[in-house]
């Protein structure tokens, strides 16, 4: 439910993008600019989260960080100006950051109480709360609900799922212990890595969360109520492919199922440059679920099993760098969109799934 919690606040924020651009009368490449503040924020978190929750406690850090998330959600309905919504937007990256490691945190604790894999099923929580929030801001565009109202109402049911789950967040303690060294301290070669591909994998989802509708809008030229089918099929399937990858990684190992998502997340981008028509299109943006599903989390479950990095930590610099990827491909994606066109976006980001089946052939510690 915290899983779902957080996705819910994010996909909401999501959906009234358009409407808060046109309110605010934003061009591309001005929101382009302002999304960088949610980046931004999560940057200016990143070397704090882990410190945090290694020292006061996941389960004390969560309940805390997600009701900043909330409460950062409703103050974005509240802009009146390009400089009061990037404010907001970093104030959001601040708390996501926290919510985001303190969550896998207990994620991690959480798989540890069972024989096998099982992270997966968390992440699939967070994209069907995404869904979720699709279809619901939909639903208050429909009422002609205004954005700060409809924001309110997310963050009630949020608090909501907070208040009756908060007790059951397990109260862990960090077992190993990390010698103190002044200064800088070299960033672990193997998480760096993970994070890279985690990189790759999150800036191919993020630009499924904030591009698929204009890639059908625009290239596909779907009409009327079918533009929204790109970004539906996708999430239908990544959402899909999250409750059941855990049984596939159990079965097949982290590699094999890893490297098939990479080839998968390409294959998905190329076809629907080649071929920018419905079916297809939709055929390929549900490959590209399937792929990005599993990757993520097998990260986060590998770097939360580091042998000499508390949990927290060795999260933070997986996940941060991961969720770089996530915030920062999508305005990217905006300024290259406008210097080419979108379909060369798009074939851009799909060298990203050849580039993380490379990398998991390089790594020892994922064939474990």
């Amino acid at each position: 439910m915290f899983y779902f919690a957080m996705g819910l606040c994010f996909a909401t924020w999501a959906s009234r993008i358009p409407t808060i651009k046109a309110s605010l009368q934003l061009t591309d490449g001005q929101l382009g600019t302002i999304l960088f503040a949610l980046p931004v924020g999560q940057l200016t978190m990143m070397y704090f989260s882990g410190k945090l929750v290694t020292r006061f406690g996941s389960h004390r850090i969560l309940p805390i960080a997600i009701s900043m998330y909330v409460v950062s959600l409703t103050n974005l309905g509240l802009a009146q100006n390009a400089w009061q919504l990037a404010l907001g937007l970093y104030a959001f990256g601040l708390s996501g950051n926290l919510t985001n490691i303190s969550v896998n945190t207990q994620g991690i604790y959480t798989e540890g109480l069972f024989r096998r894999t099982i992270m997966s099923s968390f992440h699939g929580m967070w994209s069907l709360a995404g869904f979720t929030g699709a279809l619901v801001g939909l639903g208050m565009l429909g009422l002609e609900l205004k954005t700060y109202t409809h924001f309110l109402i997310v963050a009630f049911t949020a608090f909501l799922l907070i208040g009756l789950n908060f007790k059951y967040l397990i109260k862990a303690k960090e077992t190993i212990k990390v010698e103190k060294k002044k200064g800088f301290r070299k960033p672990d070669k193997t998480l760096v890595s993970l994070g890279i591909i985690g990189f790759c994998s999150m800036a191919s989802e993020g630009i499924m969360f904030d591009w698929s509708g204009v890639f059908f809008k625009d290239i596909v030229k779907a009409p009327g109520a079918l533009i929204i089918l790109g970004y539906t099929s996708f999430m239908i399937m990544m959402a899909s492919g999250r409750f059941f990858g855990d049984k596939l990684i159990n079965r097949y190992g982290r590699k094999t199922v890893m490297k098939i998502s990479g080839i998968m997340i390409s294959s998905g981008f190329f076809t629907a440059v080649a071929f920018p028509y419905i079916i297809p299109s939709m055929l390929a943006f549900m490959v590209i679920g399937l792929g990005v599903s599993t990757v993520v989390p097998t990260l986060y479950s590998i770097a939360g099993k580091h042998p000499t990095i508390p949990t927290g930590e060795a999260l933070t610099t997986v996940s941060s760098v991961s969720f770089l990827g996530f915030l920062m491909g999508p305005p990217v994606i905006g300024h290259i969109a406008e210097l080419f066109s979108l379909r060369f976006s798009f074939a851009f980001i799909g060298i990203f799934g050849f580039f993380i089946a490379f990398m998991v052939g390089r790594i020892k510690v994922i064939s474990e």
